[in-house]
Formats: structure tokens, sequence, C-alpha cells
């Protein structure tokens, strides 16, 4: 259902975004508890889309890590 993806990926966007601006990494645990109380499916895309972002962050870092390593080895042997 893409309603649910929708506001599951939009809650876990400004749950990450808190936890990022306050330093407190209970506040996706604290969203994740209030979803499941009313909604367990909506607990569960919530979930989702948070392991899915900090996945992409994961290797999106990784990757431009790499580039930037790749670009100073190209820099050096020129």
């Amino acid at each position: 259902m893409a309603l649910l993806d929708d506001m599951a990926d939009e809650l876990a966007q400004m749950a990450l975004a808190d936890e990022a601006r306050s330093g407190d990494d209970k506040i996706v645990a604290n969203v994740g508890e209030i979803l499941g109380s009313s909604s367990q499916t909506l607990q569960e895309a919530y979930n989702t889309a948070i392991r899915v972002r900090r996945a992409e962050k994961r290797a999106k870092e990784l990757l431009t890590k790499r580039l930037q390593e790749q670009k100073l080895k190209s820099a050096k042997d020129s």
C-alpha cells in the first residue's frame, strides 16, 4: 500500500533527522513503540524504512570515501 509506505518513510525521515539534530538515539525506538501500540503494520513499515535509510546512508558514505581516495590517488599519480 503506497499510503502506508509513504507515511512510514516520512516518519522515518523525521525521526532520523531528529536523532541527528538532538543526539537522542532513543527517538527512533520511541516512535516505533508509539506506532506499534496502534498499528503493528505501520510500525513494521516504519522499522523497514529506518533500516533502508540507514543502509543507504552507510553505502553512500562508503562510495563517497572510495571516490575521494581514488581522486587523491589519481592526483598523486599525475
